[in-house]
């Protein structure tokens, strides 16, 4: 198969996806915080958590349940900060996977990348990194 990239536009192709899939990794890890409560080891990111505090009604005390998961809806989210942080990050992991699955394709594809698509997923892949980093939005 013909390729529309050079030497250094497979590099970044390759590189591009390896930062795209630990930022999308790194997002969808519970293991942003780590701390503990009511003596049990605890855990969370932005919208998964480990090891959280349920109140139980039948006994009317509150009770850790030791299992990871997504949190309930998108309001279950415990700030308003964490909800901005959740949409901010998702949308640079999306961006940064879809500008290096294009040059992934354009590493099989000829003539699919030329120069102006390559400065363009660059401007993308800028902003996609900037958003996942937290820069997006001054943090």
């Amino acid at each position: 198969m013909a390729s529309s990239l050079t030497c250094a536009g497979i590099i970044w192709a390759f590189l591009s996806f390896v930062c795209a899939a630990t930022s999308c990794v790194g997002f969808f890890m519970p293991y942003w915080l780590l701390g503990s409560q009511l003596e049990k080891s605890v855990s969370f990111g932005t919208f998964r958590r480990c090891s959280y505090p349920v109140r139980d009604e039948t006994r009317q005390m509150t009770v850790m349940v030791e299992q990871c998961g997504r949190y309930a809806s998108f309001q279950a989210i415990p700030s308003v900060e964490w909800r901005i942080c959740t949409v901010v990050t998702g949308l640079g992991c999306g961006l940064l996977l879809l500008v290096a699955l294009t040059a992934l394709m354009g590493c099989c594809v000829s003539e699919l990348i030329s120069r102006t698509v390559g400065r363009v997923a660059g401007g993308i892949q800028f902003l996609g990194g900037k958003c996942s980093c937290g820069e997006g939005m001054g943090v």
